[in-house]
């Protein structure tokens, strides 16, 4: 433990860094000059984060991932293992593009499954749950949406927990089977949650 965070003796830290209090960091992993990465958050075996990635707090990543530069991560993200991140549109040997990075956001409680690929140029929305081997191409991904296949596609809602929500009732309500949480469709394509706050987190408190 150093600093407030933990790195396995094989990891490659290079300062200065940005590592908050209770962050874990395993086996092999690469943290560039500059990275940030909130606080308890939990790096599994081979991550490697560019200079330019910003992390926020309680993100897990799970074996094998690359955070490239042009990439952020809110809080409570979760990466499958080997799941892809791209920050260049037509990557060319021959041709150098480091200035034409692109950005790509994962915003707040997102899930990104194992093996999926997002290409750059997207964003993520709140709490969506990009299935095991999806594409995402260049999309703005809603808010609650479960996305699937290749390219992907939205295939229903899921809740704050990750289950799917079934067909709403004659009150227009869709209801999370964990948290009875209830969920509404306020528009075409764009759903809330109606019993929290959307900035609240499920505990009631961030710590």
């Amino acid at each position: 433990m150093a600093d407030g965070y933990f790195a396995h003796p094989t990891a490659v830290i290079d300062e200065p860094v940005t590592i908050g209090d209770g962050t874990r960091i395993w086996h092999f992993c690469h943290i560039s000059r500059g990275a940030v990465l909130g606080s308890k958050c939990n790096l599994g075996q081979n991550v490697y984060v560019a200079g330019t990635v910003r992390i926020g707090r309680n993100v897990k990543i799970q074996n094998n991932v690359s955070l490239y530069d042009g990439l952020e991560l809110e809080d409570d993200v979760f990466c499958g293992p080997s799941c892809v991140f791209t920050n260049v549109i037509n990557p060319r040997s021959e041709i150098n593009r480091k200035g034409e990075y692109r950005k790509t956001i994962v915003r707040r409680g997102a899930t990104i499954g194992a093996n999926a690929t997002i290409v750059c140029d997207s964003i993520i929305g709140r709490y969506a749950l990009i299935g095991a081997g999806a594409v995402i191409s260049r999309q703005a991904v809603p808010d609650y949406a479960l996305m699937l296949g290749v390219p992907a596609v939205r295939c229903g809602w899921v809740s704050r927990h990750g289950h799917r929500l079934a067909n709403p009732d004659v009150h227009g309500m869709m209801t999370c089977p964990e948290s009875a949480l209830r969920y509404r469709e306020i528009e075409s394509g764009k759903l809330v949650c109606v019993d929290l706050d959307e900035e609240e987190s499920l505990g009631g408190v961030r710590t």
